[in-house]
């Protein structure tokens, strides 16, 4: 029997649609169905690396998670990561097929995926009780109707009932909910079977006016009003959710301070949410010199575009300021782009990443990086290089994923970092990252290497050691799979009571 499907659209971009439908999708899982997410197309540059080696959006990875099932790309069969301000690299089932401007995306590929995005809808409705779909941007957009392969074209595929969700908090929730019905055509906005109000504040008593104004003008029942929290550990899909994070300097002098620089193209942040949420650290985004200060750590991140990147951090004089640092003894990392960045020199022959064939790094790893025209995308288990500088006592197993364009060249004055052993289920041996003398700089190509808890608990106490810092006792080792088992529960708690999961239930004629 084909699944039930349910389809949650927006009003517009960051309304909390993926996280609704990962909370859908823990509520179906939690009562017993066998549910899976879906999103054709997103847009991100957090990604994910299946045990396939396929490349596919974070926020579906998040949402297979919540549905108690491993991710697959049949979840997001088409992902754009953008290369610049109207162009992306396009991967398809979960391989990259090129890079494409906006214009020719929605002109001439988009239509020819549409069978590619119907055959993996196809596969998830035969295997699973209840697909959850996910929209992408507002289903209003006229200009983009015509090509629209995300939104109301996926909801008339499979007869979708849609939920339209809009952001209170940002304000204009009402005119947006029904300006965005009043310019879909008719069929579709008979599909719009309820409306879900997101990220409120104060008396809901007060809000009730509105509701009943709603369901008048509209003709659509109101599902719920679901409040804005902050406390729920769930990982963000975009670099949006970082512009609101703290960039100041200093803490209350017994904590770690780690220094993440917010790069424009930065991807893979969410590597970082398992040090924002250990007590005794105090992490912050900074993206101006003046905002760096004295921290224990700086971390450079990955990058979609690591040349361009590297030339903002030169342009605005972070690459001056970290080197200073890093000779005053402070501990820099790199993770995949942002190791790149700490070596001699880049060179992009193929234009990979940019129109730049080559260009100095920050020069605090001798080594280089030559881009190369194939993508690795796979997923590995590490140990720490036996000759180690900074790690030479941890012997315990390490698990992350790659996803990167360079080859990296290590020079004599540096060491490996870590030796991969098993890369897509095969086990191979080979050298990854990179190493100063003093174990101070160090790099690696791993992405998800602080969700390994002893490994981050390891890198913690040794800063705090370094600081001065009493290591004894003095934390508890935080599970990373605990706390987003947990986050996901809460969320489905706290939406399950705020929306009427009887009409819901209903629309899907369950």
């Amino acid at each position: 029997m084909p699944a039930k499907t349910i389809m949650v659209q927006g009003t517009a971009s960051h309304v909390g649609k993926s996280i609704l439908t990962a909370a859908l999708c823990r509520i179906f899982h939690q009562d017993g169905y066998r549910v899976a997410p879906f999103k054709s197309q997103n847009m991100a540059l957090n990604s994910f690396v299946t045990a396939d080696g396929s490349e596919m959006g974070r926020a579906q990875v998040v949402q297979a998670e919540a549905a108690g099932l491993l991710p697959s790309v049949d979840m997001n069969p088409v992902l754009l990561k953008p290369t610049g301000n109207a162009s992306s690299q396009v991967v398809v089932l979960g391989r990259p097929l090129d890079n494409y401007t906006a214009w020719d995306y929605h002109q001439d590929l988009a239509g020819k995926l549409w069978s590619i995005v119907t055959a993996a809808l196809d596969r998830l409705c035969g295997q699973f009780d209840i697909v959850v779909i996910e929209g992408a941007g507002s289903p209003a957009e006229v200009n983009l109707q015509d090509t629209d392969i995300v939104n109301m074209k996926v909801a008339r595929q499979v007869e979708a009932p849609v939920l339209l969700v809009a952001d209170i908090d940002r304000g204009g929730a009402l005119a947006s909910v029904v300006g965005t019905l009043e310019l879909l055509p008719p069929g579709d906005k008979e599909r719009v079977k309820g409306i879900i109000i997101n990220k409120f504040r104060g008396d809901i008593s007060l809000f009730q006016p509105a509701i009943s104004f709603l369901e008048q003008k509209t003709g659509v029942p109101v599902c719920g009003v679901v409040p804005f929290f902050d406390d729920i550990y769930i990982q963000d899909e975009d670099s949006v959710a970082i512009e609101s994070k703290h960039d100041h300097a200093g803490n209350d002098g017994g904590k770690v301070e780690i220094a993440v620089l917010r790069l424009p193209r930065i991807s893979n942040f969410t590597d970082f949410d398992p040090l924002e949420s250990e007590p005794d650290v105090h992490l912050r985004y900074v993206g101006r010199k003046d905002k760096l200060g004295q921290p224990d750590l700086i971390i450079i991140p990955g990058s979609k575009n690591t040349i361009e990147d590297l030339m903002y951090l030169k342009q605005t004089g972070l690459a001056g300021a970290i080197a200073r640092l890093a000779r005053q003894g402070v501990s820099v990392i790199g993770i995949c782009g942002g190791f790149q960045m700490l070596g001699r020199e880049l060179k992009d022959p193929y234009k990979t990443e940019s129109a730049i064939e080559k260009i100095s790094g920050l020069g605090l790893l001798d080594m280089q990086t030559i881009f190369a025209r194939e993508k690795v995308t796979s997923q590995v288990q590490a140990v720490v290089a036996e000759d180690s500088n900074f790690l030479s006592c941890y012997n315990t197993p390490l698990t992350g994923y790659e996803i990167h364009m360079g080859r990296t060249e290590l020079g004599t004055q540096v060491k490996p970092a870590f030796v991969i052993n098993i890369r897509s289920g095969c086990q191979v041996h080979l050298l990854d990252g990179a190493q100063n003398a003093a174990g101070s700089v160090w790099g690696t190509y791993i992405h998800g290497i602080f969700d390994n808890d002893a490994f981050r608990r390891h890198i913690l106490d040794m800063l705090k050691e370094k600081k001065g810092l009493n290591t004894v006792g003095q934390a508890v080792l935080i599970s990373t799979e605990q706390k987003k088992q947990a986050g996901y529960d809460r969320l489905a708690e706290l939406v399950r009571h705020s929306l009427d999961m009887q009409l819901v239930y209903k629309l899907m004629e369950m």
